[in-house]
């Protein structure tokens, strides 16, 4: 006989487990919504936001593209591709169905001056940053001296 110190929450985690591994039998994943997000990039430069969004596979007109209360939304779908009659998928893994990502914007961006590109799968979209919402630098001169200080300041 052993001893086995007692887990209240072990055979919770067994039938976890066992539910992951039945859900990927089935050719999903437990969390099966990671696969039909849209892969992104996000990257900030001085002037702007530019977000690249890999779309392969999806025609620019199944493409949606929003802005709304600071939240870029993309929709896309991948229509199904229909094989000739007595034709059967021996395999079939790209996904195929409706996707959708959302991304909070900061308020620095001009939302009226945005502008969208699609080329080789991939959506890229820019988003210009408001001139009066740049950083500023502001000199602070001290009366008296010679010293100057440099503060920086967001409007």
């Amino acid at each position: 006989m052993v001893l086995q110190r007692w887990d209240p929450f072990r055979d919770l985690r067994q039938m976890e487990d066992t539910m992951n591994r039945l859900w990927r039998g089935f050719g999903g994943s437990a969390a099966g919504t990671e696969d039909w997000n849209i892969s992104l990039d996000v990257v900030q430069r001085p002037d702007e936001i530019v977000v690249k969004a890999s779309m392969p596979g999806v025609k620019p007109d199944d493409i949606d593209v929003a802005i709304e209360d600071n939240i870029l939304t993309i929709r896309a779908e991948r229509k199904t591709e229909y094989e000739e009659e007595g034709s059967i998928y021996l395999v079939r893994e790209r996904q195929i169905g409706s996707f959708y990502r959302a991304l909070r914007l900061p308020d620095t961006v001009d939302a009226g001056k945005v502008t969208s590109h699609y080329e080789d799968g991939v959506l890229t979209i820019s988003l210009p940053k408001a001139e009066e919402k740049k950083k500023k630098q502001i000199k602070i001169n001290i009366g008296g001296g010679a010293k100057a200080i440099e503060a920086k300041k967001e409007k």
